[in-house]
């Protein structure tokens, strides 16, 4: 049986993705393992894909979308590099029996078999973001409430068997990703996580993976005790640590992750573990949050509301066909004499 595992970033988050999948590479060297990137590389930075821990490169020109710069044009980098996880699992169904999908930011403390198990009875998975009630108010409005906004389910981690309902599942999220994949919390959408919400109503053969081994991240420390053995085993409420969700690293996971472990100081072992990994695993020929489609052809940065003004207006699409062009008779043009964006329009 075939398992395909794949992750989604950019350049800025080659870093996170080295540790992911090194770490993926020692608990499961037979799986392949597919770096989906949604970039191109910054200027000075020789990349040799056969120099990296995955097998291989989908870049998002391989996926067949149609007008793809506009339609790069129409996200922000977070929602372009979630919208792309729907049409390559779609892809993926005709390449592998199984097809894990994990955020760049996660790494691996032990196998994952247990998942390739139960995907025996069911064809598709999802973990929670919570799997314990709060009880304290801190943690219902930190916690609680956070996820009935943004989703029930963490889409840093998704699997699926490519076949049945899976691949049924796959479709529909290709479909939906590609056309509704945007942080637009008064629209009901938050990228890809609150369409999953839907998924137990939708598909038959879901399992809800209630294990606490499982996506362990700053939003559910208040229910989840990290312990570490003298043999080194790491266990979360008893069960083995199989994969953490290192979220927002630097000053907001710190004070998130520092605000629900409190004195559970195993906690902190891991984060410093993670945090040394991707140091070592950082090149300082790329830029910090570097993007190549970040920016207009002028190399001006695209604010999201440029974006959106373009993507909502059927006139502005029809007028600029590459937004991206800051030439004189270009989007950036128009919008510099319409008296939203600085610059010379000239």
């Amino acid at each position: 049986m075939k398992v395909l595992c794949y992750s989604s970033f950019t350049f800025s988050y080659l870093n996170r993705a080295r540790v992911l999948y090194s770490t993926l590479r020692r608990f499961h060297p037979d799986w392949e393992l597919v770096a989906l990137i949604t970039d191109r590389p910054p200027p000075g930075f020789d990349f040799d894909p056969a120099k990296e821990p995955f097998d291989r490169v989908v870049w998002a020109e391989d996926l067949g979308i149609e007008a793809l710069r506009s339609w790069l044009f129409r996200h922000d980098v977070v929602e372009a590099c979630t919208a792309v996880k729907g049409p390559f699992l779609h892809q993926a169904c005709g390449q592998a029996d199984i097809a894990i999908y994990l955020d760049p930011d996660t790494a691996l403390l032990a196998p994952l078999a247990p998942l390739i198990d139960l995907l025996g009875e069911y064809e598709i998975l999802l973990t929670p973001h919570l799997i314990d009630p709060n009880t304290e108010r801190t943690a219902i409005l930190d916690n609680d409430l956070s996820a009935s906004r943004t989703g029930i389910f963490n889409l840093g981690f998704v699997a699926i068997r490519t076949i049945g309902e899976g691949a049924r599942f796959a479709r529909w999220w290709n479909d939906r990703l590609l056309e509704y994949c945007y942080d637009d919390m008064p629209r009901g959408l938050f990228v890809d996580q609150r369409w999953c919400d839907h998924v137990p109503a939708l598909f038959d053969k879901v399992k809800v993976v209630r294990d606490p081994g499982y996506n362990v991240a700053s939003w559910n420390l208040s229910q989840r005790k990290v312990a570490i053995g003298k043999d080194g085993a790491i266990t979360v409420n008893g069960q083995p640590l199989r994969f953490w969700h290192f979220t927002k690293l630097g000053p907001t996971g710190d004070l998130m992750t520092k605000k629900y472990a409190g004195d559970n100081f195993e906690v902190y072992e891991i984060w410093n573990w993670y945090k040394r990994q991707v140091a070592a695993a950082t090149d300082a020929a790329i830029p910090p949050r570097y993007w190549a489609y970040g920016t207009y052809s002028d190399g001006a940065p695209i604010d999201k509301s440029h974006r959106v003004l373009w993507r909502d207006s059927p006139d502005l699409q029809a007028t600029f066909d590459d937004p991206f062009d800051a030439g004189p008779n270009g989007y950036r043009a128009w919008l510099i004499a319409d008296g939203r964006a600085e610059g010379s329009a000239a």
